[in-house]
């Protein structure tokens, strides 16, 4: 494990990347990483394939990196960990095969480190996502919004552009691949064990990458709802607990009852229960309960997209209550019949 004592910028670095059938991203993705091979920033870069059946392999071989097998279609999570036994950096930097970092990455994640019980590191998309999309636009800008908005004093981890110190990875048993056997919130997992066993995690905006992943109203909303609404859901009910900060804080959680409440004025308003004035009343205060974000929409994409993105994320919003509220009933329902089970 890294300390004080032992000066950062002298710890050596691998950089995990796990793919499948990932050509047309790791021609962009592996040579700013390769270049940090080649000038001695890194020990090494690892490629996970995951049973690729496109040129993958050869691809990554031939841009520079050392490839492993993972040994059949394990996910992300079971691809990381079957590198990291295998990595001989003291600190691990995941990347995904979908990321491009910036030149000075490397630098960034050591001044990360340099603090006491540091753990862990991750950084944030940039603000340029080069898919033109709708909602490959919202979707990255967001994220970029609420990575540079937290603390930088986290509780949670992300793999997209994330380091950790080997030791305690292996120590706890890196990700958790039995209850997250697909791509989904093992790495918020992860970094809530690594601060119950007393590590800290820093957040570095200006560690920033830039996300290539098109986004569309479809995998969007499945990977919303069924890869992190619910799954996350769940691990806060079963004692995860509810951070306040990124997209969990307090402020997030009342910006999610204003969206139900607009709902509610936005159906008044149709049904004539509630006069029109009501509806432009609520979205003048959801407006201002989100500026900044709105503030970042309009900066990048201009008035249209800033207004259709301020209200899709109420959609977000909803479709997230709605996840929780769905788990808090199922939660109470098996408790409840546990329960009577018991009394029997």
């Amino acid at each position: 494990m890294t300390t004080q004592s032992e000066p950062v910028d002298s710890a050596s670095i691998s950089v995990i990347m796990p793919v499948y059938n990932g050509v047309g991203f790791i021609e962009h993705s592996l040579p700013p990483l390769a270049a940090m091979l080649e000038r001695g920033d890194l020990v090494e870069l690892l490629v996970v394939d995951d049973g690729s059946t496109d040129d993958t392999v050869a691809l990554a071989r031939r841009l520079g990196a050392s490839v492993m097998d993972s040994g059949g279609r394990l996910g992300p999570g079971g691809a990381r960990n079957r590198a990291a036994a295998a990595a001989t950096g003291e600190i691990l930097w995941f990347v995904d095969a979908d990321v491009v970092v910036q030149d000075d990455a490397v630098e960034k994640i050591r001044r990360g480190f340099a603090g006491e019980g540091v753990v862990a590191v991750f950084g944030s998309y940039d603000d340029r996502p080069p898919a033109q999309n709708f909602f490959s636009q919202y979707k990255n800008l967001v994220h970029h919004h609420y990575h540079q908005q937290a603390r930088h004093e986290a509780v949670t981890f992300w793999a997209g552009c994330g380091a950790v110190d080997r030791e305690q990875f292996l120590a706890l048993g890196g990700f958790d691949i039995e209850r997250y056997p697909y791509p989904s919130i093992e790495d918020i997992e992860l970094g809530n064990r690594l601060v119950g066993a007393g590590g800290r995690i820093r957040l570095v905006p200006d560690l920033k990458c830039t996300h290539l992943k098109v986004w569309t109203l479809g995998n969007l909303l499945h990977t919303e709802v069924f890869r992190r609404a619910i799954p996350w859901s769940r691990l806060i009910l079963q004692g995860g607990g509810l951070p306040d900060d990124l997209n969990t804080g307090l402020a997030e959680r009342l910006r999610a009852v204003l969206a139900g409440l607009l709902l509610l004025s936005l159906a008044g308003s149709l049904a004539g229960l509630l006069p029109a004035w009501s509806l432009a009343v609520m979205l003048l205060v959801v407006t201002l309960a989100n500026r900044a974000l709105f503030a970042l929409f309009l900066r990048r994409r201009g008035v249209l997209f800033a207004c259709a993105g301020l209200l899709f994320h109420q959609v977000y919003y909803l479709y997230s209550g709605a996840a929780f509220a769905g788990v808090f009933l199922e939660t109470r329902l098996r408790g409840g019949a546990g329960q009577a089970r018991d009394a029997r």
